[in-house]
């Protein structure tokens, strides 16, 4: 989609403000107060903006924005946090799917202003009237847009390497959603250290392996995990889960064949994808039909636990997926 015609109305709405900014400062010349006033506004303005700090500088966002508009991987983490865009950018049927109803509601209520990050409608994204976007995505859609953006509203982007904690925080920041962030950082912490108790023999004394399958996979291959919620195992609750070597690619980034699924002896207890009925995930499906998959030890001694994870760049997701494990965990024989 060219954007040639969007930027051309954009240049005249700009020309047109800056006149109009002109007049307005010029009507105001004659008065002996104009420096008190002037000065009141600086004052207002600062009393109605703070700073925070992203990718694209340090941005003046409103105390309290109320009209925010979610661009790319901004738009479900806001909502997590109990915010309610009135702009977004499409997410997946898949991802959709498993939200909480009030969260699907907030978002089904906000205007779709493009099919992703690169591709928004800065017309649509204009006539909503922001007064906060909030973007993540690839830094050359970040290119490809980001001026325009910042010409219509202040707005804050984050590239796609963000942590995701971090992420949080920073969304909380600029959208003025602190206390709800602190409540689910509270319930992160408990379920965290609630594991920890509950299983820490098993966490000590146990080897783990992540697998999974996307829709994306080739056919006959499937991928041991090691980003995403199976890198919160590892890390936050400590899982034995094999990573990659320090700088190199993710494992998860190799497909591996059907014929090596076999080598998955090697490992205790295996964890691979389940939906929220506890059902093996679509893509993974073909993975557990084969007869290796079957005869595995860990298969048929009961030591393979479908886990459900609905996200992993924001916290409600996050505990979903630790309540998820922590279920599965208790279904170990022998579990502390």
């Amino acid at each position: 989609m060219s954007n040639t015609p969007l930027m051309r109305r954009g240049a005249a709405l700009a020309t047109a403000l800056m006149s109009a900014s002109l007049v307005l400062t010029a009507c105001g010349v004659d008065g002996d107060d104009t420096g008190d006033k002037a000065a009141a506004t600086r004052s207002d303005k600062a009393a109605g903006t703070r700073s925070v700090k992203a990718e694209n500088g340090t941005i003046e966002v409103p105390v309290a924005p109320r009209r925010i508009v979610t661009i790319g991987n901004t738009n479900l983490p806001f909502i997590d946090l109990g915010g309610e865009p009135v702009g977004v950018t499409e997410v997946s049927d898949s991802d959709l799917d498993v939200l909480p109803e009030e969260q699907r509601t907030a978002y089904e209520a906000a205007e779709i202003v493009g099919s992703d990050g690169g591709e928004v409608d800065l017309e649509k994204l204009a006539a909503l009237k922001p007064d906060l976007i909030l973007v993540q995505f690839h830094s050359s859609d970040w290119d490809k847009v980001g001026k325009k953006l910042e010409s219509i509203a202040p707005t804050v982007y984050w590239g796609l390497d963000t942590e995701w904690k971090a992420f949080a925080d920073a969304i909380a920041e600029a959208g003025n959603t602190a206390d709800a962030l602190k409540q689910q950082k509270a319930a992160y912490k408990e379920k965290v250290a609630k594991i920890q108790e509950a299983y820490g023999k098993i966490i000590k004394d146990t080897s783990f392996v992540d697998v999974s399958r996307g829709d994306w996979s080739d056919p006959g291959t499937f991928y041991i995990a090691d980003i995403g919620c199976s890198e919160i195992a590892r890390d936050d609750i400590g899982l034995d889960l094999p990573e990659a070597a320090e700088g190199k690619d993710p494992l998860a980034y190799e497909s591996l064949p059907f014929e090596q699924i076999g080598e998955l002896s090697e490992y205790d207890v295996i964890t691979y994808p389940v939906d929220a009925d506890g059902k093996p995930t679509e893509p993974f499906v073909p993975v557990v039909k084969t007869n290796t998959w079957k005869s595995l030890p860990a298969v048929s001694s009961g030591r393979a636990l479908g886990v459900f994870c609905p996200g992993n760049n924001s916290y409600g997701p996050v505990i979903q997926y630790l309540d998820s494990l922590d279920g599965a965990l208790a279904t170990l024989p022998g579990k502390q």
